[in-house]
């Protein structure tokens, strides 16, 4: 018979939690009557491809329009001018030893300049870049909270806020 001490009972270890922001947007051309924007591919950690909105990581003092156009511009190949702010989209992940809350602030950029390229992209994320329709591009998104950005920046184009 043991007579050794029963270990107390595991208490979960909480994670120290981390507040990220990052900026990006919805680039709109108009291109033959039709809006349409820009997108990029990429692989998430399972290897599977993902189309979102272009988007990133302050850096410096930039504000975060500054860091939404930045950001278009390296992944997209797109230079854009922001117009207005569409709206921001937080979410958990973890990350080692620590969790992170992410918040993305999305803004409506004009194109001014530039072509679809991911050459630019530093951080080489981007696996491919496209124009979508804007009408269509929510079918596209993987995501639904940028699919959701995406029609909010259809409804402020269409008129219908």
């Amino acid at each position: 018979m043991s007579h050794a001490a029963a270990e107390p009972p595991r208490v979960p270890r909480r994670l120290p939690c981390v507040e990220e922001r990052s900026a990006g947007g919805v680039v709109v051309d108009v291109f033959e009557g039709q809006a349409r924007i820009a997108v990029i591919a990429r692989r998430n950690r399972a290897g599977r491809v993902e189309w979102c909105l272009p988007k990133g990581h302050i850096e410096g003092e930039e504000t975060l329009p500054q860091t939404a156009a930045r950001e278009v511009a390296e992944e997209t190949g797109i230079e854009g001018r922001v117009l207005i702010e569409l709206g921001t989209i937080d979410y958990w992940f973890a990350v080692g030893d620590r969790r992170i809350h992410k918040y993305v602030h999305h803004y409506l950029l004009e194109a001014i300049g530039g072509d679809l390229t991911i050459e630019n992209d530093p951080d080489q994320e981007a696996i491919d870049v496209a124009w979508l329709p804007l009408r269509e591009a929510h079918r596209h998104l993987t995501f639904p909270n940028e699919r959701r950005i995406a029609r909010v920046a259809w409804q402020r184009l269409a008129g219908d806020t």
